[in-house]
């Protein structure tokens, strides 16, 4: 089989898309919630923002996401009470 200059760029675009969809499925790598007394009871993003908001003792960096679920990223424990790992 011969492969012309267009077989070649196909197949690279197909190899590219591959890739990133691989690359765009590995596991997230965001921080774990401290394995702590002050964490260990938190169930609730209201919980999580009386520190972490903007005048919070640690905000949240610039440019996190907004989302109404802190346990869907950062995960705890089996052990604590707060958040539920899946």
């Amino acid at each position: 089989m011969k492969f012309n200059k267009r077989d070649t760029i196909f197949l690279l675009i197909i190899a590219a898309v591959i890739l990133v969809l691989v690359v765009g499925t590995t596991e997230r790598t965001t921080k774990a919630v401290p394995d702590n007394d002050t964490h260990k009871n938190v169930t609730s993003r209201e919980q999580c923002m009386a520190c972490h908001s903007a005048e919070g003792v640690k905000p949240q960096p610039l440019g996190h996401p907004k989302a109404n679920q802190c346990f869907q990223c950062h995960k705890q424990p089996e052990h604590w009470v707060g958040g539920k790992n899946k």
